[in-house]
């Protein structure tokens, strides 16, 4: 698993280990149990630490981030929109054009199959995308 934008010499997973431990609330643990799951689904994930504070997850480009707030654990598939999701696991930011989101309140349980099926299919698009040519290559 490659890391990036770690800050001050530390890898990204370290950053995100230590952002699971600091939590020390049943965030933590539903982050932790949610990047197990993320990491199930794609074992070539690359972990990395954005915008100062925010757990990534990518592959051939971002695939969600996992925020943590006082009440939810919110996770953010940057491509949602074009995601199908018939166990209807988007419950949040679902007005918008391109993402959609998870939030997972304390003592919600997440169907695992279908978050993890939900991770699959954004990876198969980001790695879609990457493979057609850009419109300026093609000028």
């Amino acid at each position: 698993m490659r890391e990036s934008d770690a800050s001050q010499g530390q890898s990204a997973s370290d950053l995100i280990s230590e952002r699971v431990a600091e939590l020390g609330d049943w965030r933590g643990g539903t982050l932790s149990r949610m990047r197990e799951l993320i990491k199930e689904a794609d074992p070539d994930v690359v972990e990395e630490w954005k915008w100062g504070r925010t757990p990534t997850f990518s592959h051939d480009g971002i695939i969600c981030t996992g925020e943590s707030y006082k009440s939810v654990v919110k996770l953010t598939f940057a491509k949602g929109a074009s995601l199908e999701d018939p166990a209807r696991l988007f419950n949040s930011s679902l007005d918008g054009n391109v993402r959609r989101a998870i939030d997972i309140h304390e003592g919600e349980e997440v169907d695992e199959s279908a978050f993890r099926a939900l991770v699959r299919q954004a990876v198969a698009l980001n790695s879609s995308s990457k493979s057609k040519p850009s419109k300026k290559a093609k000028s």
